[in-house]
């Protein structure tokens, strides 16, 4: 059985927050609107929350956090995946290069990495922290690994990142398992970097070879010269919000129906089988898209 919201979009994808912690200190992180303060689920919980995800007919689950890697049970949740159900993981891969092939191992299909620059100074300024070259082994891994594509995710922030694009081109050119994700800055941080999406978006079509439009959130995947690049506009789409497909669970245990929104979380911690299972279809009966 597939849950639908009121607007008929069916729930096929959940993006669960395996920690709040980080060992990175982004200027723009947001943590995915989290604001709780109680303890991660345990891995028990998670097991359950996927097997009953794929009980109402979900096909996707995508770990993030915080940092997921950080958590030691790691591996165990990634086994914990119910079998048919494609996963896949968000990290800043600073830990990467150490687990790729465990994860593989242990069923995971894919990541993203978090990478907003490749000049180590400006990574540095961004993230807090010098770790570009163990992100750049993280990467190598993944791909040596089969966690392929290898979707990057570079948030564009203006006056910081902005003129960084081309060499980030250069960077997945010719690499058929590496994708570049141009994401647009969220701020839930008081971050003021909002990067020019529209004019760069331009420029890429005026440059592709072809364009494709993807089915999920209809947004463009742009080929041109060997390198493939996606723009993501959580903010600035109304077909983002349309054509929305995703529940999320927090960190702490609750089930949160809307990115954008953080005064409707329904809370699941603790609990199991049937009354679980209802506080999913409450979760889904909530979801409305944010922008109409």
């Amino acid at each position: 059985m597939v849950l639908k919201d009121a607007f008929n979009r069916p729930v096929s994808n959940i993006r669960i927050s395996l920690a709040k912690q980080c060992n990175l200190a982004c200027i723009y992180c947001h943590r995915e609107g989290e604001k709780g303060s109680e303890d991660q689920l345990p891995a028990s919980d998670i097991a359950e929350i996927l097997a009953v995800s794929a009980k109402f007919g979900i096909k996707s689950v995508k770990f993030t956090g915080g940092e997921p890697l950080l958590r030691p049970d790691l591996l165990e949740i990634v086994r914990s995946v119910p079998q048919g159900m494609e996963s896949s993981l968000t990290t800043n891969g600073t830990l990467l290069a150490g687990l790729a092939r465990d994860l593989k191992a242990a069923g995971l299909k894919r990541v993203n990495v978090s990478l907003d620059s490749l000049n180590r100074n400006t990574y540095k300024k961004i993230t807090g922290v010098d770790k570009l070259p163990e992100v750049l082994k993280g990467i190598s891994a993944a791909r040596d690994a089969g966690l392929t594509p290898v979707k990057l995710n570079m948030v564009v922030l203006e006056g910081i990142n902005e003129h960084e694009v081309d060499d980030f081109l250069a960077y997945v050119r010719g690499k058929r398992d590496l994708v570049l994700q141009l994401i647009e800055l969220m701020n839930f941080n008081n971050c003021e970097h909002h990067g020019d999406l529209n004019g760069i978006e331009k420029g890429l079509a005026l440059r592709s070879k072809q364009i494709v439009t993807r089915r999920m959130h209809h947004r463009k995947k742009y080929c041109l010269d060997g390198a493939e690049v996606e723009v993501v506009r959580p903010v600035h789409n109304t077909e983002f919000c349309a054509f929305c497909n995703r529940l999320r669970v927090t960190s702490d245990g609750k089930l949160k129906p809307c990115l954008m929104r953080t005064d409707n979380h329904i809370d699941i911690r603790g609990k199991h089988g049937e009354e679980l299972e209802n506080l999913f279809r409450k979760a889904v009966a909530a979801r409305e898209p944010f922008y109409h």
